[in-house]
């Protein structure tokens, strides 16, 4: 059952995901951003980003956002991070677990051709999450100004989807800590923008006006 949500400290290398890809050239700037920090940065960081998570079989903790920067953080050898505990359903078992994380948005199980699997092909482990360069590239272009930040759960995930057709893998190539090339993002930028993604959350375009009747 839901409870009030309260934080406490956790080993970073024990949380379990709740999703099975992230965007490798995002990881890549969170880690550069990363190693530019002082220590006093760097723990004032870890003490204002602290992790969303559902407390679930056997206790652990399955996050349901910042898996990103739990990814980064984890390559950099970081070893304990804050969590804020949103629902405790460790008491239930493991496939009522994930029909009641499905059912709250806390989890998505498509991998990186956008396809969806079974709950039990979710990755154990952060370092375990594979790369889908439209995942980079969706937000890349919210960081642009192609769309606005939606509250609802995963909605880059929808945009990486709109975006697979309209480029290649060859397009999205990244180099470490310094994102996408800036082509792509602005061609995807301008393609956010255009009336073709305006039934996606965020949609910041312009409808073209209706033709006059004759």
């Amino acid at each position: 059952m839901p409870v009030q949500q309260h934080m406490e400290q956790a080993v970073l290398a024990d949380l379990r995901p709740t999703q099975m890809t992230v965007g490798a050239a995002e990881v890549a700037v969170k880690r550069s951003q990363w190693a530019q920090l002082k220590p006093k940065a760097r723990d004032k960081l870890l003490q204002s980003h602290w992790f969303p998570a559902v407390r679930g079989p056997r206790g652990r903790f399955y996050i349901v956002d910042h898996h990103h920067l739990g990814q980064a953080l984890t390559h950099e050898k970081v070893q304990n991070v804050w969590v804020m505990q949103l629902a405790d359903f460790s008491g239930v078992e493991t496939d009522l677990f994930w029909r009641l994380m499905e059912f709250h948005h806390w989890a998505h199980p498509y991998d990186e051709k956008g396809q969806r699997h079974d709950f039990a092909a979710i990755p154990k482990r952060l370092t375990q999450l594979r790369d889908d360069p439209y995942r980079s590239l969706a937000g890349e272009v919210r960081k642009a100004g192609g769309y606005a930040k939606d509250s609802a759960p995963f909605t880059e995930f929808l945009w990486a989807d709109f975006f697979r057709p309209y480029f290649g893998k060859s397009e999205l190539g990244h180099v470490d800590g310094q994102g996408l090339p800036q082509a792509s993002v602005v061609s995807a930028v301008a393609l956010a923008r255009s009336a073709k993604a305006r039934f996606l959350p965020g949609w910041s375009g312009v409808d073209a006006p209706a033709a006059p009747r004759a």
